[in-house]
């Protein structure tokens, strides 16, 4: 048995990573790093004619109907050019929402809009909300998307979801800068507001679990898209940096610093495939791979973001550089979603360890 990517997955990837090059120059994320929306209109208009918005929606829906691992292949590219685009929210957890937790009726009104990129949605889980009589009131911190979503889905406190215009009276959103320029981390407060309940068909909180492992499982991808951009940027530096008449590559300690970021960084990619699969193919293992991968790709990205950057001497830290965006991706991604302490906890629980 073969456990790689399939050629159709290598392709699409080869794809994504093509449209990236062109459209994220480091030019684009200085721009949206001053305008802190954390989205790009045009951006947005290419990846949807790629088919990236439909990619878990069922085929039915107008949708790709693939799975999590082509998710993270999708997810390891857009970390790896630190593209601004509303993809773990958005078209991961959104959408496998309404696949695990909606009825027919909500589905058939909402993932044929999901997959045609005319709808984009901020999540939030966590916080205070509930839905009385149709009316949401509560608050919800560190949405994740929620830049500039057209609607929101916002995780109540019975373990149900609820659907809600962006722009709907009783919304207010507040937008932070966050330590990633690109993605900002919005508040959100509803007062009295009108929405729908997403009304799951069987059983709420696992509905509500799966979408999270999910969400955890893609910034784990992302942050090893992010990761390896670093290590890939260090990597061509020290071959043609010379010092001492000879390119810094050559010199047995840059060897030294260089292994152990490729003994650290490749066992990940397969961590996060498996974590991928499990979601689809291995109920059993599904949350525990999840909890583990998101808490050991967190450290690992944050390890070789400061070896990456070091590695280029005080160059790493400027903004002429840009090795900042993706430092900051993945400290960005360490916090959302649960930070790999809480996931370890949280791990330990499931596993019985602590109570």
């Amino acid at each position: 048995m073969e456990f790689a990517l399939s050629e159709e997955q290598r392709l699409f990837a080869d794809s994504l990573r093509s449209l990236l090059a062109d459209r994220v120059p480091i030019e684009a994320l200085r721009r949206h790093a001053e305008i802190g929306s954390g989205f790009d209109a045009e951006l947005w208009e290419s990846l949807t004619e790629l088919g990236l918005p439909g990619l878990l929606v069922p085929e039915r829906f107008g949708g790709a109907g693939l799975g999590i691992l082509d998710a993270t292949v999708a997810a390891e590219a857009l970390g790896g050019a630190a593209a601004f685009a509303p993809f773990a929210g958005s078209v991961v957890m959104a959408t496998l929402a309404f696949v695990h937790g909606a009825t027919e009726e909500l589905q058939d009104a909402w993932l044929p809009r999901i997959a045609a990129g005319e709808v984009r949605f901020g999540v939030g889980f966590g916080g205070t909300a509930t839905l009385t009589a149709g009316r949401l009131s509560g608050r919800v911190a560190a949405a994740i998307d929620a830049g500039s979503p057209t609607h929101l889905l916002v995780n109540l406190t019975d373990g149900n979801a609820a659907i809600i215009a962006a722009d709907a009276e009783g919304v207010s959103r507040q937008m932070h800068r966050s330590i990633d320029r690109t993605r900002p981390v919005t508040d959100l407060t509803f007062d009295n507001a009108r929405a729908v309940l997403l009304d799951a068909a069987n059983q709420p909180i696992t509905a509500a679990q799966r979408v999270l492992d999910a969400g955890r499982i893609v910034l784990a991808a992302d942050t090893l898209g992010a990761a390896q951009h670093m290590f890939d940027q260090a990597l061509a530096f020290v071959k043609q940096r010379t010092q001492f008449g000879r390119v810094i590559g050559s010199f047995q300690s840059v060897k030294h610093q260089f292994a152990d970021m490729v003994t650290m960084l490749e066992p990940c990619r397969a961590m996060v495939w498996y974590a991928a699969y499990a979601q689809d193919a291995l109920p059993g293992e599904a949350r525990l791979t999840a909890l583990q991968t998101k808490a050991h790709l967190d450290d690992v990205g944050r390890d070789i973001a400061r070896m990456a950057t070091e590695a280029h001497g005080g160059m790493g830290f400027t903004d002429l550089l840009g090795l900042h965006y993706w430092f900051k991706r993945i400290s960005f991604n360490r916090q959302m979603l649960g930070s790999p302490e809480h996931c370890r906890d949280e791990a330990a629980r499931l596993q019985g360890w602590i109570t």
